[in-house]
């Protein structure tokens, strides 16, 4: 009864802070982590403690799958070398800067220290995906943060068990030839498990019409995708995000309007109170973590602090050379991108629920020394993270002169607009020359699209016309969905403007019901 009161309260704070966020034009996580520290710091709240496989297997996976499948595949092709080397090269540096910095000003033991590093290395694909979805950055910025994000999680996450493994030995050492098959296994059977998902996902999906067995399918595939990998002992967060990159890139042609749109409110629900369950989480349990701390801990302030000063400052050289790969046409200076790219790179969920897994006891039997220290420090990171450069991120942005203008999207969407309704216009005169339908039939979807173009109205109210019409516009509809597929296909239109048009386009052939 006390974890569902819990779960009530944090839904009912998650939307207040939420309408605050809107309304100041901040991103919500930051204000969620802030609104969980003072109601934390209230006397008499009872500590949060929340099992650390609750958010690996219940919440984990639908977050990752919905932030994997708002990756464009066509933009992801684009910006692979970067985000391999940052997916590689970086979470190695930054798990080793970590380790070595923690050991100088934490007096951690070398293996809990590095346990630490390996937790930090990774940005969350969580966190960056919530932050990131109100800014205005170009689409290969934008795309190279999530996709980083997405995809080095296999690398920290096996770094992190090779950490822990050492730790609980109690002074083992790293043997590379078992890391590498571990890092073999955990990445490439996930991956493999999760284009195996999404293939027998996509074979259902094509064999469903029925709008509740296809949000139901939704919901159950990350589940899915996560549980069989871990079965498999690979990684189930690798699997997760792969099968949701694929079925995001052709996922809008296995279904319908009506399917599309109501997967995507349903969906748009469960994100929003996963991710408020998860942020407050963050802020919730900081102070009950530091009540644990041992004796003689009382910098742990300064340290956290010092260590995101640290992950920043290595991400910031690993990323500045890298970014004239994915540098705007309008010629911005390559700092500022990799200024922003730095700075996009916040920590999450997902350090939290690999710090909560840490065993308790080294292999003698013993308390592993250091445990509530790297928690500690983990969360504090995370908060920092979160908060500090969440909520300066948008002035970032703006500051660099990345940002698009409103105008620019805008632009490009009616300029698309425009493509789909000359590409139906065009197929009405086709029509109109066939004879295949009555005059009346055609003149009125003529004057409407006609209208459209000259941005006059938005058409005839799809509940009052005939069954004639009805089939015409459903077919004019056909075309434009085609044509926007071709815009997108040769590069001509963002996926932002792909998936604002698609959603469009089926609320209109919704309002015109069937045929």
């Amino acid at each position: 009864m006390r974890a569902v009161g819990i779960v009530l309260f944090l839904v009912v704070l998650a939307t207040v802070v939420a309408t605050f966020a809107r309304r100041w034009r901040v991103p919500a996580p930051s204000l969620l982590v802030l609104a969980g520290l003072g109601v934390a710091s209230v006397p008499g709240v009872p500590a949060l403690r929340i099992p650390p496989q609750t958010i690996a297997l219940v919440v984990l996976p639908p977050l990752l799958y919905a932030a994997a499948e708002e990756l464009s595949l066509r933009d992801l092709r684009a910006v692979w070398r970067p985000v391999t080397i940052l997916a590689f090269g970086l979470v190695f540096t930054s798990a080793a800067a970590v380790g070595f910095t923690a050991v100088a000003v934490t007096g951690l033991p070398a293996g809990m220290a590095f346990v630490l590093g390996a937790v930090l290395a990774s940005t969350d694909p969580v966190a960056v995906t919530a932050l990131g979805r109100r800014l205005a950055l170009p689409g290969r910025v934008q795309v190279l943060v999530q996709a980083e994000s997405l995809f080095n999680d296999a690398t920290s996450l096996v770094l992190f068990k090779v950490a822990v493994g050492v730790a609980v030995a109690a002074g083992g050492s790293v043997e590379l030839v078992p890391a590498a098959g571990e890092f073999l296994l955990l990445g490439g059977g996930g991956s493999l498990i999760g284009v195996a998902v999404a293939g027998l996902v996509g074979l259902i999906r094509r064999r469903t019409t029925d709008p509740v067995l296809e949000t139901v399918i939704a919901l159950v595939t990350p589940y899915a995708a996560y549980v069989v990998a871990e079965t498999a002992h690979t990684s189930g967060v690798t699997a997760v995000v792969v099968a949701g990159v694929v079925l995001g890139g052709y996922g809008h042609r296995l279904s319908d309007a009506r399917i599309r749109l109501q997967v995507q409110a349903v969906y748009a629900v469960v994100v929003f109170l996963l991710e408020s369950v998860v942020f407050s989480i963050v802020g919730l349990e900081l102070p009950a973590l530091v009540r644990d701390l041992p004796g003689g801990s009382g910098w742990w302030p300064l340290q956290a602090l010092g260590l995101a000063v640290v992950l920043i400052a290595v991400r910031l050289v690993w990323t500045l050379p890298l970014t004239r790969a994915v540098r705007p046409s309008q010629g911005a200076l390559p700092w500022r991108v990799a200024g922003v790219v730095t700075w996009a790179g916040t920590r999450g969920v997902m350090p939290l629920a690999a710090a909560l897994s840490i065993p308790l006891t080294a292999r003698g039997g013993s308390a592993l020394a250091g445990r509530p220290l790297v928690l500690v420090l983990t969360t504090a990171v995370v908060a920092i993270t979160l908060v500090g450069q969440g909520l300066t991120l948008p002035g970032v942005v703006n500051r660099s002169g990345l940002a698009l203008e409103p105008e620019h999207t805008a632009r490009e969407e009616a300029e698309a607009r425009d493509a789909l309704n000359l590409a139906a216009l065009n197929h009405v005169e086709q029509l109109a020359d066939l004879e295949a339908l009555p005059e009346v039939v055609i003149d009125r979807t003529r004057r409407a699209l006609a209208a459209r173009l000259d941005h006059a109205t938005d058409g005839p109210d799809g509940s009052t016309v005939d069954a004639a019409y009805r089939a015409l516009r459903h077919e004019v509809l056909a075309v434009q969905n085609t044509e926007l597929l071709r815009l997108y296909d040769e590069h001509r239109v963002s996926d932002t403007t792909r998936r604002r048009l698609q959603h469009d386009l089926d609320r209109e052939e919704i309002a015109l019901g069937d045929d």
